[in-house]
């Protein structure tokens, strides 16, 4: 015996009739968005608010950080910043202001372990961390539950092929600029070159759009565990005579470093052995317009 069945407006409605009594069972059925095909191409883009924290995408090829990593949020499928297809089990990432797609090496400074991904999307949403991985990256990382400790390192050389084929670089915006054709005429007859109008791109700037790009392999290396404690970084300044100022209206200190950041005095408040207390330190110093703290591992 069939089970009466009616629909309307993607509701399905299903009764078992049984002596006596009646059943009612009603399920939604909502069928998954269709996304858009994907569009891969070269992002920085503007400056937006998260979290309550203004971020500025920028635009570095040899960037290094340490911090925390999570495990992305939102693993439904979508469209990632740079146009791809969104897909949990590929090695790749989430950054708040780096230029997409990038690619870099994360080590997990708790276990040694290291791996190369591709941040291709924007993220974390949670302020005060450094990046978000795929559930597969996070596992080839060694990840648990919580976030992990981590250094983050820039490969300048793939970053760099990026920005230079992928469409919205740099250099194919350059070269795919309109280019006027220079007409020359007799000296008897002085005259300015003429630009004609309706000029055309360079033969071979135009910009292909690619189908997909490389898949990382899921791989590991083993290296040595390098745990660090926490620090909430307030600033980086020139002058140690404002850095001053800024620790002690943060309750920090300072100290002199030279990086891939520059040569700079550099105030931080800490150490923190939690991540619950990095957290609650990160807030007080935003909470105290210091907009540009973050957390960093040492």
């Amino acid at each position: 015996m069939k089970c009466p069945v009616s629909r309307a407006r993607g509701l399905s409605v299903v009764r078992w009739l049984v002596p006596g009594t009646a059943f009612l069972l009603t399920a939604c059925h909502r069928p998954a968005p269709q996304l858009p095909p994907a569009h891969i191409h070269y992002e920085v883009g503007a400056a937006y608010k998260q979290d309550g924290v203004w971020l500025y995408p920028r635009q570095e090829f040899a960037w290094r950080e340490s911090g925390l990593a999570v495990v992305d949020a939102d693993t439904s499928p979508h469209i990632t910043a740079d146009g791809e297809i969104y897909d949990p089990t590929a090695m790749t990432g989430a950054h708040p202001t780096l230029q997409l797609p990038v690619q870099v090496t994360v080590r997990n400074l708790d276990n040694g372990r290291q791996i190369e991904v591709r941040l291709n999307d924007r993220g974390p949403k949670q302020r005060g961390r450094l990046i978000s991985l795929t559930p597969q990256a996070a596992a080839a990382l060694g990840m648990g539950r919580g976030p992990a400790r981590v250094e983050v390192i820039e490969n300048e050389l793939p970053s760099r092929l990026f920005a230079e084929t992928l469409p919205g670089g740099p250099l194919l915006d350059m070269k795919a600029a309109p280019v006027g054709t220079v007409q020359t005429e007799s000296l008897d007859m002085p005259a300015a070159p003429k630009t004609v109008p309706g000029s055309q791109p360079e033969t071979g700037a135009q910009q292909v759009q690619p189908a997909s790009l490389p898949s990382l392999p899921v791989v590991y290396t083993q290296g040595w565990a390098t745990p660090g404690s926490l620090w909430i970084e307030v600033g980086r300044f020139t002058q140690r005579s404002y850095a001053a100022i800024e620790a002690a209206r943060a309750g920090g200190t300072v100290s002199y470093a030279s990086d891939n950041n520059g040569p700079g005095w550099v105030v931080r408040v800490g150490p923190f052995t939690s991540v619950a207390d990095a957290d609650a330190a990160l807030d007080q110093a935003l909470t105290l317009g210091l907009t540009g703290a973050h957390i960093v591992v040492e």
